[in-house]
């Protein structure tokens, strides 16, 4: 049998390129003194397991597409319907996951709370641990409530031994905290670099699509706030799920970036307590708790995460600087948007926001990005600016051009059926939207077209 040659290769911790030698710039990602030199063993092609390579490519056969049989129960509540909603309706057997987040967020919580939930019924939960003793597990598991007997626990790093106890004692469920931790016997390089990262997901793919298991892996982040690893990771899995916020507030928040089975953005929200993650039911009530009253600066906007409609403070601070260049800082919203929208109300609208300094905040931890939100921030920025507060029962959405036009938004109806769910009594749309919205509608709506004329009407 023909044996593996050693090689040694620089690969790039961001996107995984892979280059003989060392370079400044990945010409992948373009990211600067990314590469890493890391010994890897190169089998001949052929000679690896059966089912890989040309060694099983004569027992692969294709199938009809519409005669493959689709079930209802091939997908699994966690019992958890923040985290069914991010997953698009549940677990998907034999699916992929991957959930990152800061240290100390509630990654690990969150999972052994969706394997408490589901070793309550009928299946078999197998949870396993690098970085924690059984007896630090158990100290966790305790304070979240009681476990039964179909709550397996492992304690390893080896994924050769794991793959053998999935094998063998075949649960419907797998978890693996965390991804950096793992490390199969045949690649050299040390556990959490970019070759093994890579060759255990690859190994527990094969797993959870052949067993029909379906596996949640849990990835560390790096400072930038993505998974830490190469970006091929996140290729190679059925659903991406992020957890946002600070680890220091009550609050969290678990977006879903990218899912094969559900739309993607999706959020759900969770509020850290003792016994662990509690759901939030209604996210925007939530969002709005401790709104100060009568406060310029202060605006409700309505954006869409996913499919869900939620209400957020948007609070801007606009004082005249002392100094030659003012400055501007935001949190939560993209700081060239802000600049951007203030440059067309001083365009636009006449407003002398050059010698200003402006501070833009998104209240409750959220990173918005959507463009309906450009209205609310042009009406609080207008509002610190004038020192005049707003009604308190008032909220608005709308794109804002660079013409200072307002542009329509989609789901306009969601949006105002969660102003009114919420006993808000005035809102400002597109005048393109307003017709639409004003159906059902038992709120007023006030339909604009210009930046100038939503300053004629609030101010």
């Amino acid at each position: 049998m023909a044996k593996g040659k050693t090689a040694t290769v620089f690969f790039c911790q961001n996107c995984g390129y892979e280059s003989a030698k060392w370079m400044g710039q990945c010409p992948g990602c373009r990211e600067w003194n990314s590469f890493v030199e890391e010994t890897v063993n190169r089998a001949p092609y052929g000679t690896g397991n059966p089912g890989k390579g040309s060694a099983g490519a004569a027992a692969a056969a294709p199938c009809v597409l519409s005669e493959i049989p689709v079930r209802s129960e091939d997908r699994i509540s966690t019992g958890i319907g923040e985290l069914d909603r991010v997953l698009g309706g549940g677990i998907v057997r034999g699916s992929l996951t991957l959930v990152g987040g800061d240290p100390g967020i509630g990654k690990s919580t969150l999972l052994l709370q969706v394997c408490r939930n589901l070793s309550e019924g009928t299946q078999k939960i197998l949870y396993i641990s690098g970085e924690e003793s059984p007896a630090q597990i158990k100290m966790r598991a305790d304070r979240i409530g009681h476990f039964t007997d179909r709550m397996l626990l492992l304690c390893e790093t080896n994924l050769d031994k794991i793959a053998e106890v999935i094998r063998a004692q075949k649960p419907q469920t797998v978890v693996i905290d965390s991804i950096q931790t793992m490390y199969c016997e045949n690649v050299s390089a040390a556990p959490g670099s970019v070759s093994q990262v890579r060759e255990t997901t690859g190994v527990l793919m094969q797993l959870a699509k052949g067993l029909d298991v379906s596996v949640f892996i849990v990835g560390h982040v790096t400072k930038e706030g993505t998974v830490a690893g190469p970006r091929v990771l996140e290729h190679m899995v059925d659903a991406v799920l992020y957890f946002e916020g600070d680890r220091h507030a009550s609050y969290r928040i678990l977006r879903g970036v990218k899912n094969r089975f559900g739309s993607t953005n999706e959020i759900g929200v969770f509020e850290m307590r003792e016994q662990g993650l509690t759901e939030v039911q209604n996210a925007s009530e939530y969002m709005l708790n401790g709104r100060p009253e009568n406060a310029s600066g202060s605006v409700v906007a309505c954006t869409m995460e996913g499919t869900r409609p939620l209400l957020v403070e948007i609070q801007a601070l606009v004082c005249h600087s002392n100094f030659g260049i003012p400055r501007r800082q935001t949190t939560g919203t993209d700081f060239n948007r802000v600049n951007l929208l203030m440059a067309v109300l001083e365009k636009r609208s006449g407003l002398q926001l050059a010698s200003c300094d402006a501070y833009v905040n998104i209240t409750g931890g959220m990173k918005i990005q959507e463009p309906a939100v450009d209205l609310g921030i042009v009406l609080a920025v207008v509002s610190s600016f004038k020192n005049r507060a707003l009604n308190p029962r008032l909220a608005a959405f709308g794109e804002v051009g660079l013409s200072g036009e307002v542009r329509a938004v989609s789901q306009a109806r969601q949006r105002v059926a969660e102003a009114e769910k919420l006993g808000f009594q005035t809102l400002i749309v597109p005048q393109v939207c307003a017709g639409d919205c004003q159906k059902n509608s038992g709120i007023e709506i006030v339909g604009v077209r210009s930046v100038q004329e939503v300053m004629e009407r609030v101010f």
